[in-house]
């Protein structure tokens, strides 16, 4: 009975650091030379920022869902037609979801250590192919 208290205390403490971690990586949303600002607009017309990792593979822009908060994951797989801000310059973006041979290309070069894997609880991984959309022209 003891050794069980002992690992339903260490399953919640756990629990505590990755709700925490995440948590704080969500209201913080560090931002830098390797991030981009994607924001996603709902049939109702509200849009949301989210801070993501900006992963540039053969000439490709991708982002990954590597937490488990993920609404804006969600989200861009029901509405694809997004604004992504990289490096201050906004554009409109299509978001596909990667194939499985670009799932492994994209692990295989950006895949995370234990450390973070266990920060995060071990979060399945998807990825996203931002495809830029025609400019516009005027004529």
């Amino acid at each position: 009975m003891k050794a069980l208290k002992i690992v339903v205390i260490v399953l919640v403490v756990y629990g505590a650091v990755v709700a925490t971690f995440e948590s704080l990586l969500g209201y913080y949303q560090p931002a830098g030379q390797t991030t981009l600002v994607i924001t996603t607009t709902d049939a109702d017309g509200n849009s949301a920022d989210r801070v993501l990792s900006k992963l540039e593979l053969d000439g490709a822009v991708y982002v990954a869902a590597n937490h488990w908060p993920r609404a804006w994951y969600r989200h861009v797989l029901r509405h694809p037609e997004v604004q992504v801000t990289i490096d201050g310059v906004p554009g409109n973006y299509t978001a596909v979801s990667a194939s499985p041979a670009e799932d492994d290309r994209l692990e295989a070069a950006f895949g995370h250590g234990l450390g973070f894997r266990l920060l995060t609880g071990f979060p399945p991984r998807y990825f996203v192919r931002l495809d830029p959309q025609p400019a516009l022209g005027l004529n």
